[in-house]
């Protein structure tokens, strides 16, 4: 999306961020060599901030390949408002082309039939209209199988669930059965889904089928449960000189934490490594802090 950001007097910053850029901006920083980024996403295919947009990604390594391009479109818009270092949003996104990503089954076929893990959030399957969802899912559904990697943080947004909460849980328990690692933060599970601890998280999201959790808790210690649940570590955060801008912390989480684990890294150290780099992305504005 393009996003405002506070730049004082009245005056606001312009740049592109989003849940799921913002985790690959960061991973295509962090990865394992021989590993490249890919976005899979839509923008128009005539308006100047779509081509932005693009050469942006294209700057920031990313492959845009995969980038569907709709005629007559153009990318979602949001803005910061920020109060002591925490963040809150107002959003512009129902015309977004985003939100049609996988309205094209030839085009989402060819696309995740070529790649080795996927990476996909709540707000992704928010924005999508239900048959997109189902083919999208299908899709990590088969990539799974084939023994892929397939990430899925469920960043519950309430306001992105027009028709209810019962229809959010509903798609993000959909979305954990075609996963093989979660990375759930604690507060949203535990308004979402009444979970009383962070090892109740992750013991109903091992019973869905994924086979390691990562439970963050904002500044708190991250719970990793691997092996199906049959291990556990509780690492803890690592604390920010200071904290100007909690924007993406999650997402430079999931980053650093799926870079260290393609790498061969253990699922201990890889989020040691989510909590280093979430450390230096508060310390700056945005989420996008090299």
């Amino acid at each position: 999306m393009v996003e405002l950001a506070n730049a004082g007097e009245g005056l606001y910053r312009q740049g592109f961020a989003g849940d799921t850029f913002n985790t690959l901006w960061h991973f295509v920083r962090q990865a394992p060599a021989g590993w490249r980024g890919a976005y899979l996403t839509a923008l128009g295919a005539d308006d100047t901030m779509s081509e932005r947009m693009l050469a942006f990604f294209a700057s920031a390594g990313i492959d845009t390949d995969t980038v569907r391009r709709i005629p007559g479109a153009a990318p979602g818009l949001y803005m910061i408002h920020l109060k002591d270092g925490e963040r809150s949003f107002s959003y512009w996104r129902d015309m977004a082309a985003a939100k049609q990503l996988a309205a094209d089954a030839g085009h989402l076929a060819a696309v995740l039939e070529t790649g080795e893990a996927f990476y996909f959030s709540g707000i992704t399957l928010a924005i999508l209209a239900d048959p997109d969802r189902r083919r999208l899912l299908d899709h990590l559904s088969a990539a799974k199988r084939r023994g892929k990697t397939v990430a899925f943080d469920p960043n519950v947004r309430p306001r992105l669930w027009p028709a209810g909460m019962d229809t959010a849980r509903h798609w993000v328990e959909a979305a954990a059965r075609v996963s093989t690692h979660l990375l759930p933060s604690f507060d949203d599970e535990r308004a979402t889904f009444g979970d009383v601890s962070p090892e109740h998280t992750a013991a109903r999201y091992h019973a869905l089928g994924a086979s390691e959790v990562v439970v963050k808790d904002g500044g708190g210690e991250a719970l990793v449960s691997s092996g199906g649940g049959a291990e556990l570590a509780a690492v803890p955060c690592i604390a920010p000189a200071a904290v100007v801008d909690t924007t993406g912390a999650g997402d430079s989480f999931n980053a650093a934490y799926l870079a260290a684990r393609l790498g061969g890294a253990g699922p201990a150290d890889a989020a040691l490594a989510g909590h280093r780099l979430a450390s230096r992305v508060v310390a700056g504005h945005g989420a996008l802090v090299g």
